[in-house]
């Protein structure tokens, strides 16, 4: 490839160099236990997981990349720092970069690379923990700074993107639950039904194993929870010999075991023993009972001993109590109003899952020189 080299870390461009971490850096280890934090401490303690603890104590104060030395998260915990912190004592610490080195340059090619790095120095599945001499003797490319810093500037706005993509679903969803708890609960003008008398509940029955096929010709099967997931509908299993049966436009919910997982039928499904069907009444609205229903079920669960519920019969969902209102125009109201919330949240999280893609594209198009910022 013109203009490009072979290296022992694979092609990069002619101009870039390749070095060694210790030659460009300080490797450390901290002396603090995880006993040493506090709540409410002055500052942050980097302990062996990705969550930040206190402490009221710091060891060092630059900037510095810090990833565990061993525990569960060995080789995939990585935090960026530049400040007052402490640090555990199997924690790695790697700091006072050379000239040569962008520190938030070197932040990202090892978060992306030192797990694999690892991985392939030890003959086992996992990692147990790690030795000085694997960040050290670690081989990392080097172009010239100001485009090392190019690099750190695109990815970290890429990473603030994100970040405030995240906080804008985390407020969206407290929104969401505070309108789910204002507009459906029970006013003077409502009245109190059962289930039952909302619609009609068709009981899952699973049909026997040898009519279970792959071919997607058949009917689309619904068991539980691993094919009505909280994020939608995943088949992976059909079946021609159906027992009961789901409508398009019927609301899904998982009923043994994991109960809830509410969705929207977009078509006709099997449905075996661990899902129900909800057919809506015409003189109801179906999203307001959609989200009366996820409702119900959280207060279930919440109530239920350790949170967890066996199963329900049809007994059971047919005696559930429903709050609704009379007219059906309040129905459609309020279905509406938290309809269009939910909308806005899956927009964005459509746009966070894309945004996220971006970065991992352009992160290994940039650290590898593939796209070229000078």
């Amino acid at each position: 490839m013109v203009g490009y080299k072979q290296t022992d870390i694979g092609l990069i461009p002619n101009d870039w160099k390749i070095d060694k971490i210790f030659n460009l850096s300080t490797i450390t280890t901290g002396s603090k236990n995880t006993q040493d934090r506090i709540n409410d401490g002055n500052f942050p303690f980097f302990v062996r997981s990705q969550t930040v603890e206190k402490i009221n104590s710091y060891s060092f104060d630059g900037e510095a990349v810090l990833t565990a030395g061993d525990g569960v998260g060995t080789g995939k915990i990585f935090h960026y720092i530049s400040g007052k912190f402490d640090f555990h004592q199997r924690v790695y610490k790697i700091s006072h970069f050379s000239n040569k080195l962008n520190g938030f340059y070197f932040y990202l090619y090892f978060r992306k690379n030192f797990y694999n790095r690892i991985m392939q120095m030890t003959a086992k599945s996992s990692v147990d923990s790690v030795r000085m001499e694997m960040i050290a003797d670690m081989l990392i490319p080097l172009p010239s700074l100001q485009e090392q810093e190019s690099i750190a500037e695109v990815l970290s706005d890429t990473d603030a993107l994100i970040s405030a993509l995240e906080k804008r679903i985390a407020k969206r969803r407290l929104i969401k639950q505070g309108a789910m708890q204002t507009l459906l609960t029970l006013k003077d003008d409502w009245e109190v039904k059962k289930l039952g008398e909302i619609g009609k509940i068709t009981m899952g029955q699973s049909p026997v194993g040898t009519s279970y096929t792959l071919n997607k010709d058949d009917i689309p099967l619904i068991n539980g929870a691993v094919e009505l997931t909280p994020d939608g509908i995943i088949i992976n299993k059909y079946t021609n010999q159906p027992t009961r049966m789901s409508n398009a436009g019927d609301l899904l919910f998982c009923i043994r075991a994991t109960i809830g997982n509410l969705q929207y039928s977009d078509k006709k499904y099997c449905l075996g023993r661990g899902v129900s069907a909800l057919t809506v009444a015409l003189n109801n609205d179906k999203n307001f009972v959609y989200y009366q229903l996820i409702r119900l079920f959280i207060e279930m669960i919440n109530k239920s001993e350790g949170g967890v519920i066996k199963g329900l019969r049809k007994e059971d969902l047919s005696n559930l109590k429903f709050h609704i209102p009379i007219h059906l125009e309040d129905q459609k109201e309020i279905g509406s109003v938290l309809l269009d919330i939910d909308n806005e949240i899956k927009a964005l999280e459509k746009k966070l899952s894309k945004t996220k893609q971006l970065k991992q594209g352009l992160m290994q198009q940039l650290l590898t020189g593939k796209i070229r910022l000078i």
